[in-house]
């Protein structure tokens, strides 16, 4: 299991994860955008789902730059983002781990937004303790559904088909991937929690007693038993009534949770 030692000066990490930027959403962008340049963090940790929907790294029109902020050009909505990323980098650890949503973010783009990719799960240790780090997806067993779709989709062989369809089809798949995915909200599977038997099994495996996730958009602590526990994040909604977006914050004192707006 892939594991990330803190380096003795962090004195403060920030969890977040289920934001679901998109253009259509700009309230929730501006709440993200800020945080990123006010956090006192040393490290953020994005776990997952920072885009509703990456369908490839051609969203960036025409090179990659090496820098947004001297494209040349106006930037349209994923450069933004990237451009958050990039300045966010020059002061502050940032990590990525892939969401449901944003899996197809490549090594590539991150490595461009000066971001590290994680894997899932990642073991943190900070603060004498070790901390699991994982989207919170691949525990969610009883959505056998999806469990399924993920491990198609997360193949090399679809991700391979996938990439290859023009961009106007990759973005129109993911509108219909989308409406499908409204439609389960209805169905009970909506409700598809972390499997506890799984995430002990995770927390055995790295040697760790607290799982930190996102996901299932239910943010809580849960006891697991025999001093095992796992910490949910928020998702994001700058525009909701009330607002959520929500920032887990560890340091050695513990787990504070930080409402941004």
């Amino acid at each position: 299991m892939v594991e990330i030692q803190a380096p003795p000066a962090w004195r403060t990490v920030d969890f977040i994860s289920d934001l679901h930027l998109q253009a259509s959403e700009p309230a929730t962008f501006t709440a993200w955008r800020h945080y990123m340049q006010e956090t006192p963090a040393d490290a953020v940790f994005i776990l997952g789902d920072l885009f509703e929907v990456w369908v490839g790294d051609d969203a960036i029109r025409a090179k990659l730059p090496a820098d947004f902020s001297a494209s040349g050009h106006a930037l349209n909505f994923e450069e933004q983002c990237a451009q958050v990323l990039q300045q966010s980098a020059g002061r502050l650890a940032l990590f990525f781990m892939h969401g449901n949503r944003d899996f197809l973010v490549s090594p590539r783009f991150m490595a461009l937004c000066r971001t590290t990719l994680l894997a899932d799960p990642t073991v943190l240790a900070f603060a004498g303790r070790r901390w699991l780090l994982s989207h919170g997806d691949a525990l969610c067993l009883d959505d056998v559904d999806y469990m399924q779709f993920r491990r198609q989709v997360r193949s090399a062989a679809w991700q391979q088909q996938f990439l290859a369809k023009p961009l106007t089809e990759r973005q129109a798949i993911a509108r219909s991937l989308r409406q499908q995915s409204e439609a389960r909200k209805q169905s009970a599977l909506d409700h598809a929690d972390v499997d506890t038997p799984a995430a002990f099994q995770w927390l055995e495996a790295a040697n760790a007693r607290t799982l930190i996730h996102g996901h299932t958009h239910k943010p809580a602590e849960h006891d697991l038993g025999q001093g095992f526990n796992r910490v949910v994040l928020s998702d994001w909604d700058a525009a909701a009534r009330p607002a959520r977006a929500e920032v887990l914050r560890l340091s050695a004192a513990g787990l504070q949770r930080i409402q941004r707006v």
